[in-house]
């Protein structure tokens, strides 16, 4: 099988950890950009790609780069990729746009001016043409426009990747599911531990730690992806490497537990991890984070995603300090690390982060925060650098 270019997309601050994670899986040629990283691998490494990346939202396959400054290059671009070796005419398509220049400023007109080639091209040559479904299209294109640049691209994903397939209810604020996987990868979690989250809502991150403790696949619970309409689909070659991933499973022996006051959450979060089989491995209980101890052995390892006050409406002066508070007084020899939108409210917590990193959750500027809470001390230590 021949090796191509590829793209896999992610949020800002974890192309580092995805590069890791593609070398680690055996991509070839690695190169870390904005948003994205590029590697090179076969077709058997696109389907392993799409099922085991956890910080990866789309795989992109690029087929065609041109210069397009006006309507009219975009156009004749277009006319001159040949579409027959990607779809027929009769089935749907549909284009996704990302645009860096100044001279495209519209989306939907860079998308209709090249469904617009696509339809020209297949009416000219059969008589008939090929519809656009923005829905559930047969195949789904991807135009990325830097400068005069432009790249289309064969989404090999489909939906998002962050949507592994697991949730069928969530609550008020709930976190992506990359997002939750990349946190849990910066803060360094690797299953040699007991873990907590104690505002589980519904779930998805104690889902995703069961899942990188246990090294199950991230989209083992999908339904489909989008190469599986490609017309070399080959369902012999993805069940080869789907076993050969699920060999690489490990045992795991510590504890995942998940907190969360309200009983609806929990129940919510129970559903969601039976969805994903990892009931084994996770217990949720109804509880005030408040008013908890630490009740395991040795080290804990904790990471959650407390009311931000965006869409819940609560004290948050009150409500960060009883984070601090109960860290400190409850929780010795502990690694605990948050993530907040709020960045006033870290004031309140009175611990010194050791680690503060930059992400966005959705559009919200966000900090991932680490607070080391020493065995045998009221106080933390703490290291005396942060990182913004």
């Amino acid at each position: 099988m021949e090796n191509f270019k590829m793209v896999a997309k992610t949020f800002f601050g974890f192309e580092e950890i995805l590069a890791k994670e593609l070398r680690q899986l055996g991509a070839q040629n690695v190169e870390m950009g904005t948003r994205v990283v590029t590697f090179v691998g076969d077709k058997g490494f696109m389907y392993k790609a799409n099922l085991a990346l956890r910080t990866a939202i789309k795989i992109l396959k690029p087929i065609h780069t041109f210069k397009a400054f006006n309507d009219k290059s975009l156009y004749d671009g277009m006319m001159r990729i040949d579409w027959s070796e990607y779809m027929n005419e009769h089935q749907t398509f549909v284009f996704e746009t990302t645009l860096h220049s100044e001279h495209f400023n519209h989306s939907q007109f860079v998308a209709l001016k090249s469904k617009d080639a696509v339809v020209d091209q297949f009416r000219d040559k059969t008589g008939k043409r090929p519809n656009i479904d923005k829905d559930f299209p047969d195949v789904r294109f991807h135009i990325h426009i830097d400068r005069d640049v432009c790249t289309v691209s064969l989404d090999s994903s489909g939906e998002s990747l962050h949507r592994r397939g697991y949730k069928s209810a969530t609550n008020i604020a709930p976190i992506n599911e990359v997002l939750a996987a990349g946190m849990l990868l910066l803060s360094g979690w690797d299953g040699n531990s007991h873990f907590l989250d104690p505002m589980c809502g519904s779930g998805t991150i104690l889902a995703e730690a069961a899942m990188i403790a246990c090294n199950i696949p991230a989209n083992i619970n999908r339904k489909e992806f989008a190469f599986e309409k490609w017309s070399d689909w080959d369902s012999e070659l993805f069940d080869k490497v789907l076993e050969s991933l699920l060999k690489k499973t490990r045992e795991f022996h510590y504890t995942i537990t998940g907190y969360d006051k309200a009983p609806s959450a929990v129940t919510k979060a129970k559903d969601n991890i039976k969805n994903a089989n990892l009931d084994e491995y996770i217990t949720i209980k109804q509880a005030n984070f408040f008013e908890t101890e630490k009740t395991t052995e040795g080290s804990l390892h904790v990471v959650f995603n407390p009311p931000y006050g965006e869409r819940l409406d609560i004290d948050l002066e009150r409500f960060y300090r009883e984070i601090g508070d109960t860290l400190k007084q409850s929780y010795p020899n502990t690694n605990a690390w948050f993530i907040t939108a709020n960045l006033e409210a870290l004031k309140f917590v009175g611990l010194k982060p050791s680690r503060k990193i930059k992400l966005f959750n959705g559009k919200l500027e966000a900090r991932f925060v680490k607070y080391e809470m020493y065995a045998g001390s009221k106080r933390t230590k703490f290291q005396t650098h942060t990182d913004n």
